[in-house]
This record gives C-alpha cells, structure tokens and sequence, in this order.
C-alpha cells in the first residue's frame, strides 16, 4: 500500500454519516489495509492530496441483497420513466417480491465507500450503493433502469464496511 494519509480532512462534508466519534489514524488505516488485503480498490478522492484521511473503497459486491433496494426511489423514476417489466409493474401495484427475487437472482450490490477522518476525530463514511447484472449478464430488467440501494442506518453501513474491508 502506497503511505498511509496523515492529515484529517477540517470538517464532515454532506452527505456522509458518522460511524464513530473519538477515532484515530490507527482506525481509519486499518480499514484501509483490510480492504487492501481483501482485494478492493483503495484510491485517493478526486481533488484531494495523498496525505488527505479520506479515500474511496471499491469493489466489494453483495449477493441476495435485492431486500436492500431503494424502492421509493425506484417508483419515483418509473413516474417520470415508465419501464414495462412484470416485476416492475408487480411493484407498481403493491408488490415488491418478484423485483426481489429478479435482483436475487441476476443482480448483485456494488459497493463504493468514502471513508475519511476529520480534525473532530469522527471517522465518516458515504456510501454509494447500485445494482448491476451479475457476470453473465442473465438480468431481464431494461438497462436505462437505474437500481440503487437505499439508505442504511450507521450501523448497517458499518457491518457492510466492515465485510468490505475484511474485518
């Protein structure tokens, strides 16, 4: 791994969620070497320094994980967009299930991580979670069809960073 970031960032930007308070550069490189270790890519945020604590984690994928979807969000971009799909229309009139078992099936969780350590000792995170067809591509659902996984309390962000890193 190239040297570990040294400088914590000033503040929490928006969008990011608190997984701790009193954390530390050890915690924070710990998950970095994890998710080296565990063969996710770990690249430095586009306009910072290499001595910046935040850094993108990718390539982690979840399985089975079709329960995890936005499917507010979803409904809101068929209104705008209608797709014709049995699972889609099953979810417009009520019924989430066989979209579940659609992405269950073809569909798997991609993961990207922005963790950082600010000046406050509060380690962040900002998730970024979307649905893509599985190697194989045997996914039936239109592919302008944007799928994004909803929001998720501290605590589940922080199991699915924790599995990412290999911790």
């Amino acid at each position: 791994m190239p040297e570990l970031p040294k400088r914590p960032i000033s503040h929490k930007p928006g969008g990011y969620v608190g997984l701790g308070n009193y954390s530390s550069l050890g915690t924070l490189w710990r998950y970095l070497r994890g998710a080296e270790a565990a063969g996710r890519q770990v690249s430095v945020v586009r306009g910072d320094t290499p001595d910046d604590c935040r850094r993108r984690i990718s390539g982690y994928t979840v399985d089975g994980a079709g329960f995890l979807l936005d499917t507010v969000r979803l409904e809101r971009e068929l209104e705008h967009g209608f797709e014709t799909h049995p699972a889609l229309l099953a979810l417009l009139c009520g019924d989430p299930l066989p979209l579940r078992e659609e992405l269950n099936a073809h569909y798997a969780l991609h993961t990207d991580f922005v963790l950082a350590l600010t000046a406050g000792r509060e380690l962040i995170v900002r998730p970024e979670f979307v649905f893509r067809p599985k190697a194989g591509g045997a996914g039936t659902l239109p592919p302008t069809l944007r799928l994004y996984g909803r929001r998720m309390s501290k605590d589940e962000l922080g199991v699915l960073l924790a599995r990412a890193c290999g911790l």
